[in-house]
């Protein structure tokens, strides 16, 4: 549809732009157009003979018409630099019971899990060296947490799932090794991911003592499926909508952050360098 309007927008002011350039037809025109509402139309087709043969007798007139036309539209395609997939700060929250917690009090972070939990078999295969990832929540920034503590809290009080933070913030070195691992690990380069900012975080759940990633444990499918609902209900974008898949990852978008080279954030005295 989308195309079709801009055909038609594009034939409009053609024939405007042509009927400027020759403004001998536009009389004949207006009475190609009453005749043709009293006749059914021949008058048209006599019309259409009649500016062909205009047309043809003025090529440089139609030739600089066509200039004017198709110029301006070459150069908006050609002189346009490289997208940047910067997004505002609006964000909505479609569900009451969110917007009802996100003005409330203040959310806590859960306690830290075990480190041991993210050094299993499981959790390597599926996301080596994930143990060496920060799970500070005090590195996040303050509205990102608190929208994704309201996701913690209802994914367990809804659905019972518990979740896990298996990585928050990631600092642009660790961000630049995980990039030149080739695309199937990161599209992103350092400083052009959420998690340099503070505004991204990648979750997991947790059931009987473990970290559960598995994409195919169906009941972990179906916690997925339930945490990317709750998470875009809180205003943040799920990565279980990219084509690139990544069902864990969530972040809150901000205009004017990726690109931007991030400050380092200084943890709080007493934290170890993975604490939660």
């Amino acid at each position: 549809m989308i195309v079709y309007g801009v055909l038609v927008t594009f034939l409009a002011v053609a024939g405007g732009a042509l009927l400027c350039v020759f403004p001998g037809q536009r009389a004949r025109l207006a009475a190609a157009w009453r005749g043709a509402v009293v006749t059914g139309g021949a008058p048209v087709s006599r019309l259409s003979r009649r500016l062909g043969g205009a047309l043809a007798a003025h090529p440089a007139q139609l030739a600089g018409a066509l200039l004017l036309l198709v110029v301006p539209t070459l150069l908006v395609f050609g002189l346009r630099g490289p997208a940047i997939f910067d997004f505002g700060d609006e964000q909505r929250v479609t569900d009451r019971q969110i917007a009802v917690l996100l003005e409330g009090e203040q959310l806590v972070p859960p306690p830290p899990l075990p480190p041991a939990v993210f050094t299993t078999r499981e959790v390597e295969q599926i996301r080596p060296g994930i143990v060496h990832a920060s799970r500070n929540w005090r590195l996040l920034d303050a509205e990102f947490t608190q929208r994704l503590l309201v996701v913690f809290k209802l994914m367990e009080e809804r659905h019972g799932y518990r979740m896990a933070l298996i990585e928050g913030y990631r600092s642009p070195e660790r961000q630049a090794r995980l990039f030149e691992q080739g695309s199937h690990v990161t599209q992103a380069r350092a400083n052009m991911s959420y998690h340099q900012h503070g505004l991204a975080a990648d979750l997991a759940f947790f059931r009987d003592g473990k970290v559960v990633i598995s994409e195919r444990d169906p009941w972990a499918m179906r916690g997925y499926e339930l945490y990317g609902e709750i998470a875009e209900q809180a205003g943040l974008t799920w990565g279980g909508r990219w084509k690139m898949r990544d069902l864990g990852h969530v972040e809150l978008r901000r205009k004017g952050v990726l690109g931007r080279a991030a400050a380092t954030p200084e943890p709080p005295a007493g934290d170890a360098p993975g604490a939660e």
